[in-house]
């Protein structure tokens, strides 16, 4: 058992918040609890971190999905019961050494250091390696944050705890599942009537009825239920795709998909360098579509993904999206250069708007096949994307939320308005054949014409027959006016 350590600070332990912390005093590594809003999730690892800091000297961080969240969220946020600064209520200023706004941490004399950051951006997390992590709003973190992360921890033989509301079936729901059949973890649903009045009947309904106002009542309701009740089966607000989700598992078109061997797998990616690449790979059956596997990863170059693309078989047309034409300026090669050099066959994705993507996808999805294992992360992109949230206005934007969802959602975005394309690849056809492909494609006239038509003419290729399609009235001049 842990030693008992004690701070110059008034904080006192709610009834129903003592068994986590017990846990946790005890010697535990791992806790994951689903608590209602407003439960005090924070507070209590907050001050947790400060007695563990003290017995161990280290590293601590508690983690916000989003680095903006943690400032506004842990850093600048007042404790309502206290009236102070949350780190002030947490980490009183008489057991710091320094206190750096700038990069939200806190150094406290013992030597021990505690910092509040994005989970988002956990490649950048380098450096001594952390005694101790917090996972706050953890549904609504990148998974990956702590894939990246628990091996450093392991070996450091530290703490984490993951603590959130519920936001549907995803990460969050899976993780806690396990947790309860694991003796080594701690696990808790804590819904607001069992935590003896925390808040009261008033207020509750009070929260109840602003639900609705702002959502309407079907919706209003179910988020009440997921805040306050801990319901994960709750929609998440402004989805894009949970009605064609929802369906899909209902109709049984999430589970085992077998990928057909004497058939080629196609794949539609959304680039990225910095940012995530997200590939869906897909098959067409007679009638239907099948998607056979979903990667994601970051901080890679191109040849990554075409060496796990090639391990697996997987060959077919690449749909890509057009910023793949732009060119590097080390290089002076296009990204669509680099895969064709890896014995890829990219295909540009037809122009189209966001929202003429978001209504393709929306078609793809209600007829569409998942393998549930191999896709599972590329489903819970689609289930987590969703219009971005007006503070001010109080209503959602006409645009997407960008956030860790939005790689696979786009990769899906580009697959849906390009599966129904001739599969045929670039390669394997004419050089008629492929202006005549690109002609039927939503591109401008001007485009086309000044992409190819010119090249064909310098090869001898007639395009007398093809005048009408091509919409040339002067086929004898080449030059746009």
């Amino acid at each position: 058992m842990a030693k008992i350590i004690s701070l110059p600070h008034n904080f006192a332990l709610r009834p129903y918040q003592k068994p986590l912390w017990n846990y946790l005093e005890s010697g535990g590594k791992r806790a994951i609890a689903a608590w209602h809003r407003r439960a005090g999730k924070d507070e209590v690892c907050m001050h947790w971190t400060a007695v563990a800091a003290h017995q161990r000297v280290g590293t601590y961080w508690t983690l916000l999905p989003e680095a903006a969240q943690a400032r506004k969220a842990i850093w600048d946020a007042i404790d309502p019961h206290s009236g102070l600064r949350r780190i002030d209520a947490a980490f009183p200023k008489a057991i710091r050494e320094s206190t750096h706004e700038g990069e939200m941490k806190i150094k406290f004399k013992n030597g021990s250091l505690w910092q509040v950051v994005g989970s988002d951006n956990y490649h950048s997390l380098v450096g001594t390696p952390p005694c101790g992590l917090t996972f706050s709003e953890w549904a609504r973190a990148v998974p990956e944050s702590y894939g990246y992360l628990n091996p450093i921890l392991t070996a450091n033989d530290g703490w984490a705890v993951f603590i959130s509301t519920p936001l549907g079936n995803n990460h969050f729901k899976r993780m806690l599942d396990d947790a309860r059949t694991n003796p080594k973890w701690f696990a808790e649903v804590l819904p607001v009537q069992a935590s003896g009045g925390a808040i009261s009947a008033e207020a509750l309904e009070d929260s109840r009825r602003e639900y609705i106002a702002l959502y309407g009542e079907t919706a209003g309701q179910a988020l009440f239920a997921q805040e306050y009740e801990c319901s994960f089966a709750s929609v998440i607000p402004g989805a894009y795709y949970t009605a064609e989700l929802i369906a899909a598992e209902r109709e049984g078109r999430v589970g085992q998909v077998d990928i057909a061997n004497d058939m080629a797998v196609h794949t539609a990616w959304d680039l990225g360098v910095d940012d995530a690449t997200a590939i869906w790979c897909f098959q067409i059956q007679p009638g239907r579509l099948h998607l056979v596997d979903y990667y994601e990863n970051s901080q890679h170059g191109a040849s990554h993904y075409c060496e796990w693309l090639n391990e697996r078989g997987y060959h077919g047309v690449d749909f890509v999206p057009h910023d793949a034409r732009v060119r590097d300026w080390g290089t002076g090669r296009t990204r669509l250069d680099v895969l064709r050099s890896f014995g890829r066959k990219p295909r540009l994705v037809p122009n189209h708007t966001l929202i003429d993507g978001i209504n393709a996808a929306r078609i793809t999805l209600a007829s569409a096949h998942f393998d549930a294992a191999r896709c599972q992360r590329g489903i819970e992109c689609l289930r987590s994307y969703c219009a971005e949230w007006d503070e001010h206005l109080r209503t959602f934007r006409k645009t997407p939320k960008h956030d860790w969802a939005s790689h696979g959602a786009d990769a899906f975005r580009y697959l849906a308005m390009s599966w129904r394309e001739p599969i045929a690849s670039e390669e394997e056809l004419s050089p008629l054949e492929r202006l005549r492909e690109e002609i039927k494609r939503p591109r401008t006239w001007n485009d086309i014409w000044k992409s190819r038509a010119n090249e064909l003419v310098e090869q001898g290729i007639e395009l007398e027959e093809d005048a009408e399609l091509f919409n040339l009235n002067k086929p004898t001049s080449l030059e746009m006016e």
